[in-house]
């Protein structure tokens, strides 16, 4: 397990010292209590991207060690600074019309308006997480060589639908349009851009991947900047599936702390455990030995995709969220166990 997770035992140690030091350091007495709650966001990043862990072993599978080694590295780099500290200071600084350096200030000095302004955009961004992990749920069920099926009646009538061209896409728009009558009109345009900008997102990077994916193929031998420009779609791709997947975790842990450092800290530690769990799963060949995996983190990631949408007109707790994807995870891997004693006897 060290060979895995030693890292991450590391980054947590050092992410709960740091914690403490910045809660003794803002606000004297207060340093357990930040520890607490990073470990707590933590936690919560685990238990709402262990479904992220599957798909992105998935995609892995097919990635060379170094383009793995990069996930890891910079990978984390992105998820980390990039999605969990950046990221909500960029989106408030676009629509409060800011400086960022200013929301940076904002952010750290008072965090109440900033977490206002955050609120203020929460909409949209769900809605691209939304569009975007929704195309990718629909996409892998309309397969059309998919010949292994966990919830086989519901998951065949979905597979029937990929005689209709751009049906994901048509399915994903349609949600949108429904979604606009439970919108505030003075959001809907904003909410609307970021769902289409999620859905073109999903199709460029997918048919970029797929394109050069047939353009190996029909080579005997790949030259080098082919593979090299498969691998960097392949992290990009991979990138994409994870940013989508923290937005609901970075808003959500809002709830529970408004100090943008301890947020970054707690799901820092949360995003390196997600990251060794799927190293882990893609060189013990998991997903081989459980046929359903694959299908219980798709479901997982349609019932997220779905919350994302719910949660711009209700609140939808994390608590929830983590439950449903873990429980399709489960109970998949519980059928795969099951399916594999069958054939073994």
């Amino acid at each position: 397990m060290l060979k895995y997770f030693g890292s991450s035992y590391l980054i947590t140690i050092l992410g709960l010292i740091g914690a403490y030091l910045w809660g003794e350091h803002v606000h004297n007495g207060t340093g357990f209590t930040c520890v607490f709650i990073a470990f707590v966001l933590a936690i919560l990043e685990i238990s709402l991207s262990f479904d992220n862990a599957v798909v992105n072993a998935m995609k892995l599978e097919n990635m060379s060690e170094k383009w793995r080694h990069r996930f890891i590295t910079w990978g984390i780099l992105i998820a980390v600074f990039g999605m969990r500290f950046v990221f909500p200071l960029a989106v408030v600084a676009i629509f409060a019309k800011l400086n960022i350096l200013t929301v940076l200030n904002m952010a750290l000095n008072d965090v109440n308006q900033y977490a206002h302004y955050l609120e203020l955009t929460h909409a949209p961004i769900v809605t691209f997480g939304g569009a975007f992990l929704l195309m990718l749920f629909l996409d892998y069920f309309t397969e059309k060589e998919k010949d292994i099926h966990w919830l086989h009646h519901i998951e065949k009538k979905i597979q029937c639908l990929s005689c209709i061209r751009g049906i994901c896409t048509f399915i994903t728009l349609a949600i949108l349009g429904l979604l606009m009558y439970k919108i505030e009109p003075a959001m809907q345009l904003s909410v609307l851009k970021s769902g289409i900008a999620g859905i073109i997102t999903y199709l460029a990077i997918d048919g970029l991947a797929e394109w050069l994916e047939k353009k190996q193929e029909a080579r005997a031998k790949v030259c080098a900047d082919t593979v090299k420009c498969s691998g960097l779609v392949g992290f990009l791709y991979l990138e994409l599936i994870d940013a989508s997947f923290s937005l609901d975790g970075v808003l959500g842990a809002f709830a529970l702390s408004k100090d943008i450092l301890i947020i970054t800290i707690g799901l820092f530690i949360g995003a390196m455990f997600v990251r060794s769990l799927t190293i882990m799963l893609v060189e013990k060949k998991t997903l081989k030995q459980f046929c359903y995996l694959e299908h219980g983190a798709h479901w997982a990631i349609g019932t997220l995709a779905v919350l994302m949408f719910v949660s711009t007109f209700a609140h939808v707790p994390e608590v929830v969220t983590g439950l449903l994807g873990l429980a399709f995870i489960v109970s998949a891997f519980i059928c795969s166990i099951l399916h594999n004693r069958k054939n073994c006897e």
